[in-house]
């Protein structure tokens, strides 16, 4: 079975030692996503809403980059650092994947890698076309 992986050149990436997103099979696991701006730094720094987006499409990206798409995604999991704010990060995903909601977890976490980040989410995604 191949091993199919994707990387979106942020600095943790190669300092840590993982990728972006890894695609077994037609199962696709893609990590942990803060809201990276393009440029580097945080993006949007104390607007939970545009952060969640922001971690969204890094993450629509990747799976492009595996052969698969938003709708693909079956679990994500937003971990938050301040659960207060659930419907700014709620209205986020809500709006990204509409009509195909996944099953998802949002768990308060005392901390992110950066103080600015307001969330970090992940995603596990099955392609039905193999």
């Amino acid at each position: 079975m191949q091993i199919r992986r994707a990387f979106s050149g942020t600095f943790w990436e190669s300092k840590v030692g993982y990728c972006r997103g890894v695609r077994v099979g037609n199962h696709i696991y893609i990590s942990g996503t803060a809201p990276v701006a393009e440029e580097g730094g945080v993006f949007a720094p104390d607007d939970g809403y545009a952060q969640a987006k922001r971690c969204l499409e890094i993450i629509q990206k990747a799976l492009q980059d595996l052969g698969a798409d938003i709708n693909s995604v079956v679990r994500t999991r937003m971990f938050v650092t301040d659960i207060s704010r659930w419907a700014e990060f709620g209205q986020a995903h809500q709006e990204f994947f509409g009509e195909t909601p996944p099953a998802t977890t949002m768990v308060e976490v005392k901390s992110l890698i950066d103080p600015a980040m307001l969330i970090e989410i992940e995603a596990d995604a099955v392609c039905l076309d193999g």
